[in-house]
């Protein structure tokens, strides 16, 4: 490949050097800040040979190179004049991000670690609302109020596990950030509201809330507490910090919250609340059938935890209607699932198309089918818009609600009502997906449909020959060669398209599997070379004896830690045996810090191999088998 051509291209096509305001590279990509995202020529980039794609995500622009990216980067640093005043590299300053992406990164970084909770949370509330429904358990039974109690502390206690989370995301001392959420919801402050709706401070007036289960006030308070905890860092001596900046931070942060930041966070929560309320007044099969139809390609570019605080905050004033709305695009996305199950004759697609659509249904997770499905088979997408909007639409046109935080399956059925106009909403969405899907294909046109043939068995096609011909088959039915590669992680596997990216989703890195790991030491999974690992430690390329390239990429978007948490134990050109350290890594602080730790092992040659083949086991230990490579 030649480095210095594709360089040139890439920026070319990026819209030129003077488009750029800085460039990083991880294991696999170019991450551009750009000024304007409009002016690159995505169908040229992805067209360049050397370029696998490109992805928008997070502010930046990002072109998929594979395992030559340093060699491509190191090109463009050194033919122009970017390398001058862009001294970053992989483990370089974190990019100015615009403000919009800033703000959806610090909503799903302190939102993401609450989700599991939350969801479970939401689920049991469903089910105590039809035990006490059927007149299995009475609300005024023990029973019932453990569990209401189980059910409902992740919401009532929202800002303290809100402070704390968000103060990871904004890095500064989670715990204080903790204590200025748990300063709301402390009895001495919300006693006072029982001698009316103000108080004081100093003098100066207090309106009193309600913070319980609130989201906007907390944001703001930790958004405020990262810049003053910064600023007394810098003024008050080392020897004193450790209870002077926690002091003075709390001293000056909760009496400002209860006076400003708070009472403005909910007065904002209220606002978006009220205006959804409104649209839904005036045409809620309007509002329904927007929010269904529209929402899918929210997901897809992350932009729905901007969506999540709204809902919370609807929640907090009794019901919310966008959750209603949003199940009818997760339940059409489970209509085409289960079509391209029905109609695929391919094994590989069946086997995703399933476990797509009980991911949707059992447990409301859209992306194996969004990565998996849609963005690969594009004709589809029009099908969830239709379907989400049909479904949306019923939904809002009956006004149903959410009485709960949940995940949109089958289980959290009890949790919307009218449960009988919800029923027909979601319904009505997973069937036109269905039909959809069935009448018109999956397929483009264009498209020329390979059947992959199972456990990599070889095919031979013998063309009709006159009778007198003959058709020698000597040799046909080799001994395959194979390479055994063995886990390099403890934890669960998961298939590709369950990756949160779309490079490792699409199989535009190559073949291979994902681990969500539950040790932070990974090992080689083969006996070869260290080809490349970052500095930041996060990510290692292993040239294996028999030639395959295989890429180890802990955990999504980690090389924003710049190498915090990851310990290396291997350089470049290392000869590595079977179960040798590779790196070390502190599993739990990467998740605090708001990163996905699951682990795509990609096989970047897989075009040198005749298949790729995955263990079926849900689990793997170090060094169980993890792919067989067909030569």
């Amino acid at each position: 490949m030649k480095y210095e051509r594709l360089a040139k291209d890439i920026v070319q096509n990026i819209g030129g050097e003077e488009n750029v305001t800085n460039l990083v590279h991880c294991a696999t990509r170019l991450r551009f800040n750009l000024k304007d995202n409009h002016v690159p020529d995505k169908e040229k980039l992805t067209s360049l040979e050397g370029v696998l794609t490109v992805v928008e995500s997070g502010g930046q622009f990002q072109v998929v190179i594979g395992n030559d990216v340093a060699h491509v980067y190191q090109e463009i640093m050194r033919t122009s004049k970017l390398g001058a005043g862009n001294t970053a590299s992989e483990d370089g300053d974190k990019p100015k991000e615009k403000i919009m992406s800033r703000i959806f990164a610090v909503i799903s970084g302190s939102l993401s670690p609450l989700l599991p909770a939350m969801a479970g949370a939401g689920i049991l509330k469903a089910f105590l609302t039809l035990f006490t429904t059927f007149g299995w358990t009475s609300a005024e039974s023990g029973t019932y109020l453990i569990l209401a109690a189980a059910a409902n502390a992740v919401f009532y206690f929202l800002p303290i596990f809100l402070g704390v989370s968000a103060a990871f995301k904004f890095g500064v001392n989670p715990y204080v950030g903790g204590v200025i959420g748990a300063a709301l919801m402390e009895p001495n402050f919300t006693g006072l509201s029982a001698n009316g709706n103000t108080s004081s401070f100093l003098g100066i007036p207090v309106v009193l809330m309600d913070y319980s289960s609130t989201v906007f006030p907390v944001f703001v308070a930790i958004w405020i507490f990262s810049y003053v905890e910064k600023y007394l860092k810098k003024i008050i001596y080392k020897e004193l910090q450790t209870f002077l900046v926690p002091l003075l931070s709390l001293v000056i942060i909760v009496p400002l919250t209860v006076m400003i930041f708070g009472p403005f966070g909910v007065y904002v929560g209220n606002a978006i609340a009220d205006a959804i309320n409104y649209l839904m007044g005036v045409s809620g099969l309007l509002t329904g059938a927007v929010i269904g139809g529209l929402i899918f390609f929210l997901v897809v570019f992350g932009l729905h935890w901007g969506i999540i605080p709204i809902v919370l905050a609807n929640l907090t004033n009794g019901t919310d209607p966008i959750l209603a709305m949003w199940a009818a695009s997760n339940f059409a996305m489970a209509g085409v699932a289960l079509a391209v199950f029905i109609k695929s004759k391919e094994k590989p697609l069946k086997s995703i198309a399933g476990s797509s659509t009980l991911s949707l249904v059992l447990a409301g997770v859209s992306e194996p089918t969004v990565y998996g499905i849609l963005l690969r088979y594009k004709r589809t997408i029009p099908y969830v818009i239709i379907a989400g909007a049909v479904g949306g639409a019923i939904n809002g046109g009956f006004h149903t609600y959410a009485t709960a935080f949940v995940f949109q399956n089958i289980f959290s059925i009890g949790a919307f009502e009218p449960v009988g106009y919800y029923l027909i909403g979601i319904a009505a969405a997973m069937g036109i997906g269905l039909i959809l899907t069935i009448l018109f294909g999956y397929q483009d046109k264009k498209a020329v449909a390979v059947t992959e043939p199972s456990d990599a068995t070889p095919i031979v096609e013998v063309k009709a020959v006159q009778p007198e011909a003959s058709v020698n088959l000597t040799g046909v039915s080799k001994v395959l060669k194979k390479e055994v590669l063995l886990s390099p992680l403890t934890g669960d596997v998961k298939s590709l398209t369950e990756v949160p990216d779309p490079a490792f989703a699409e199989g535009a890195m190559g073949k291979g599997i994902a681990i969500i790991p539950s040790v932070g030491q990974a090992v080689s999974p083969v006996n070869g070379t260290i080809g490349t690992i970052l500095k930041s430690g996060h990510a290692v390329i292993i040239l294996s004896e028999s030639g395959g390239e295989i890429l180890i990429h802990i955990g999504i978007n980690t090389v924003q830690l710049k190498g915090q948490y990851f310990t290396p134990r291997v350089k470049a050109g290392d000869q590595v045996h079977k179960g040798d350290l590779l790196i070390d890594f502190d599993l739990e602080k990467i998740k605090e810090a708001g990163y996905n730790p699951i682990t795509p092992v990609i096989i970047s040659n897989t075009g040198d191999y005749l298949d790729v083949i995955e263990t079926t086991n849900s689990s793997v230990l170090v060094q169980d088998k993890l792919l067989t490579l067909v030569v």
